[in-house]
């Protein structure tokens, strides 16, 4: 009894033993199993490290290869192999320019006479599908052949001058736009600014007339800008003119100066002519011209025409703009009145050539602004002449002579015609611009 006794207390103790043991053998465990996954974690963590280094130095390789020159081994290559010391002078030397490259699905092919259709695969690989979408810029120019650098330069949009470079003896500048409405015939007329004026005073306050020639009795006036030699005005203009009647009219500007006691004095004119412009409800023109002074001196008797000449030595070519006539003594005024100029060319007083300008209706101050060339060869010029005559014609009636002037070398010429000759002939390619009386005979 006593020994069975025993025996079931030493089992009892070694059962609590094994369960004192049990817990430290679970614990045991799991460090061992968190050992494992931390281990997996440092060494995913490595692998993940390391791939992104291997991008970025792919990635630099790539460049590397961009920016340097590239060799073939294609024997049919459009280029040759270029050492680095041939081709690195020429990049760096125009820091500034942009490598031009032909990418290296072109090796080996005519790629001049590719069309933007066609699809461009290599010729070492005839199945090769182009691959859809994006890709590494890097990776798509790796390889690729440096053609040659392109100059940003080159291709800016030439800089607007105008308010800049004014010619010596400029007296101003004037910038307008115009449009013209069909459906209700009207013209549009914007005043937009005004620049480098040349008061007789070290003050100006501009204000602008616009005139409709050839009506001279009307007209459309801006507001006056105070203290300013470049004035911006902004300002929009509605003249009603038939279309039929609108390529016959001419725009004059007239910019003056108010001084101190309210005086007008005239700084300058701008006068353009609308038949020379396409002029419809979605082309608005924006245009500047340069100023030019009145001619405040009376007309003649029979009035006076202005015009430019030019000699091109090199060409043969002798120019002549008709560019108006003032004062104009008509037979009849009236609308059914219509002015032209004729123009001739004359050698030892024998007719060579004539042209003539558009008609003007009714006006005794018609603007004309054409040009007119002729074949005169440089050893001509101390033969040659030139004559002006201002014709009139009306309905059912016979041609009027209203004036006529001629211009030439001395053989023909005096005064004023003999000087325009003789400076045209000293400034070869450049329009001398003068006003000439008109004398009534043939």
């Amino acid at each position: 009894m006593w020994g069975r006794n025993r025996l079931q207390l030493a089992s009892e103790a070694e059962g609590l033993q094994t369960l004192r043991h049990a817990p430290l053998e679970l614990e045991q465990a799991v460090a061992v199993a968190g050992g494992i996954l931390g281990g997996i974690l440092f060494f995913v963590l490595i692998g993940i490290t390391a791939y992104l280094l291997w991008r970025k130095f792919c990635c630099f390789l790539s460049y590397k290869k961009f920016i340097s020159p590239v060799k073939t081994t294609n024997k049919n290559g459009l280029f040759q192999d270029q050492s680095t010391s041939e081709i690195q002078p020429k990049i760096t030397s125009r820091s500034r320019s942009i490598p031009f490259i032909i990418p290296p699905t072109l090796q080996g092919r005519d790629w001049i006479n590719l069309t933007n259709e066609e699809h461009i695969q290599d010729d070492r690989d005839p199945y090769m599908i182009p691959q859809s979408g994006p890709r590494s810029s890097f990776h798509s120019l790796a390889g690729a052949y440096v053609v040659g650098t392109i100059n940003p330069e080159l291709y800016k949009f030439p800089e607007d001058r105008s308010e800049t470079d004014f010619p010596e003896g400029n007296i101003g500048r004037l910038w307008f736009s115009i449009e013209y409405e069909q459906e209700s015939e009207r013209l549009l007329v914007s005043l937009i600014k005004v620049r480098k004026l040349q008061p007789p005073a070290d003050s100006c306050s501009p204000f602008v007339k616009i005139y409709l020639l050839p009506d001279e009795r009307s007209y459309l006036q801006s507001k006056t800008k105070r203290k300013t030699l470049n004035p911006q005005f902004d300002e929009n203009f509605v003249f009603q003119v038939s279309s039929r009647m609108l390529l016959q009219r001419t725009l004059k500007f007239l910019v003056y100066h108010v001084d101190k006691q309210k005086k007008h004095h005239l700084l300058g004119q701008v006068i353009f002519p609308l038949k020379n412009e396409t002029l419809t409800d979605d082309n608005k023109v924006v245009i500047w011209r340069d100023l030019e002074k009145e001619n405040l001196e009376p007309p003649s008797e029979y009035g006076d025409v202005q015009f430019s000449l030019s000699y091109n030595d090199y060409l043969g070519r002798l120019t002549v703009v008709v560019l108006r006539a003032r004062g104009l003594k008509l037979q009849e005024e009236s609308h059914a009145v219509s002015v032209y100029i004729k123009v001739s060319l004359m050698n030892h007083n024998k007719f060579i050539k004539s042209k003539k300008t558009a008609a003007v209706l009714g006006s005794p101050n018609p603007v004309y602004n054409e040009t007119f060339s002729f074949k005169a060869d440089q050893t001509e010029l101390d033969t040659a002449s030139l004559s002006l005559s201002v014709l009139q014609t009306t309905k059912g009636e016979k041609t009027h002579l209203l004036g006529r002037v001629v211009v030439g070398p001395f053989m023909y010429t005096r005064g004023k015609e003999l000087e325009h000759w003789n400076e045209m002939i000293s400034k070869p390619k450049e329009l001398v611009k003068r006003w000439h009386t008109l004398c009534h005979s043939m």
